[in-house]
């Protein structure tokens, strides 16, 4: 169950890198709208994550167990990127503030990640 674990990771790490690669992208685009990537990487991590946790709780993978209270706060903040990108997603152009409170939503899940 450690590879299932560890390919699930990866799949999350190519839903991060599609969320934050759709985003970096529209940086310096005078029009910013949300993107199919955006979406998908996001929906992508937001999957992975719960089967991540799932495998973690478990009890499949030795020697790890999961830290709830991490998961739930990574969970939230992915959540409220999910629901501005689906409330986004239609239209042409979005607000400035919000396609940023998008990109720093992302690196706050990424600094959650790493720090936690």
């Amino acid at each position: 169950m450690e590879i299932a674990l560890k390919l699930t990771l990866i799949l999350h790490f190519i839903g991060l890198a599609a969320l934050l690669g759709g985003f970096m992208a529209q940086m310096s685009a005078p029009i910013k709208s949300v993107t199919r990537s955006m979406l998908d990487g996001a929906w992508t991590m937001l999957a992975t994550g719960i089967v991540m946790v799932g495998l973690l709780s478990s009890g499949a993978v030795e020697d790890e167990q999961p830290d709830h209270m991490k998961f739930g706060v990574k969970s939230l903040v992915l959540t409220a990127i999910v629901v501005l990108l689906m409330q986004n997603r239609k239209k042409e152009s979005i607000e400035k503030g919000t396609f940023f409170v998008i990109g720093l939503l992302s690196i706050t899940n990424i600094a959650i990640a790493v720090l936690w």
